[in-house]
């Protein structure tokens, strides 16, 4: 069983669920350390003052912020400690929402919520009702001396909880720049192709099916030159095919998507009918329902990669 992160429980209303934190997901980045080249010895990083050249012991560090270009204001610890909110060990609920109300932007880090021994009955409770009801509670507690807000919802019966950003944290998307400038309006033609290719690239999503293939490659790479194999320099790659016009690539992707489907055994989607200049009035599709939102389940964990040996 995975170490808690932290332990606690839900609450709404009156009711409590004891539960156990644990964490949902696992970083597979290749990792280097820095070595001396002539040794290989590990080099290690130390504090140093940027006046003196000099390190600067531990007991010596103070924190400060710069409220201006090379201006700071010292903050002791001691009033940082008076800031910090209480401590809790219950995950308050506040409001149970529709989790199409929540936009993904705010998502920021999954983790199981796993019941208590011999409370399984109140976790189940929750679970299925959220589950029923379509719903996501939507709360805050405290983790590591900082306030945190979630969203918990029911996934083929397990909690999970997902750590959120708060509203002033998110920015916004046009920010810098409009995305889109006012006379840049896709045509009814354009559009119906590109229904076409998204419809032609549909498929149900398997999280299997995605793979980190630099990681894949990198760690290939250092399995060879553990094993002491001679590595030969990769080719450079070729540079990227000039932009077509937009209804060209539309339509190159269309037929290379007809293509794909043929190789795999799916029905090609019905290539969109040319348009002449002298055309009369172009028939709008009527749009498409929406679809039903999917529940989705990760219910499989990427398997632990098994290193060949030297």
């Amino acid at each position: 069983m995975p170490n808690a992160i932290w332990t606690g429980s839900i609450s709404f209303g009156l009711v409590t669920v004891p539960v156990r934190m644990i964490s949902a997901t696992r970083s597979l980045d290749v990792r280097f350390h820095q070595l001396e080249e002539s040794t290989g010895a590990r080099i290690r990083r130390k504090w140093v003052s940027d006046q003196t050249g000099e390190e600067v012991a531990n007991d010596q560090i103070v924190k400060g912020y710069e409220f201006e270009p090379g201006k700071y204001v010292v903050v002791d610890a001691e009033e940082i400690a008076g800031l910090k909110p209480k401590a809790s060990r219950q995950i308050e609920i506040e409001d149970f929402v529709d989790l199409s109300d929540i936009d993904p932007v705010f998502f920021e880090q999954p983790y199981y919520l796993v019941p208590e021994k011999d409370n399984a009955k109140a976790y189940r409770l929750l679970s299925d009702v959220m589950e029923e009801e379509s719903k996501v509670a939507v709360g805050r507690f405290v983790l590591r001396s900082k306030e945190a807000l979630v969203a918990i919802r029911s996934v083929d019966g397990v909690l999970v909880l997902e750590m959120m950003r708060f509203a002033d944290e998110v920015l916004a998307a046009d920010r810098e720049q409009p995305l889109a400038e006012p006379a840049s309006e896709p045509s009814e033609r354009e559009k119906e192709m590109a229904r076409q290719l998204v419809t032609s690239l549909t498929a149900t999503f398997d999280p299997d099916k995605y793979h980190d293939e630099y990681r894949e490659e990198l760690l290939a790479l250092i399995d060879k030159k553990a094993a002491g194999e001679e590595i030969v320099a990769t080719p450079e790659a070729e540079e990227p095919a000039k932009v077509l016009d937009l209804m060209a690539a539309l339509e190159a992707s269309l037929e290379r998507a007809g293509a794909k489907q043929a190789k795999s055994g799916r029905a090609p989607a019905k290539k969109a009918a040319a348009g002449s200049a002298g055309a009369s009035k172009t028939t709008k599709r009527a749009p498409a329902k929406k679809a039903a939102a999917k529940k989705a389940s990760s219910k499989k964990v990427a398997s632990k990669r098994t290193r060949k040996s030297a």
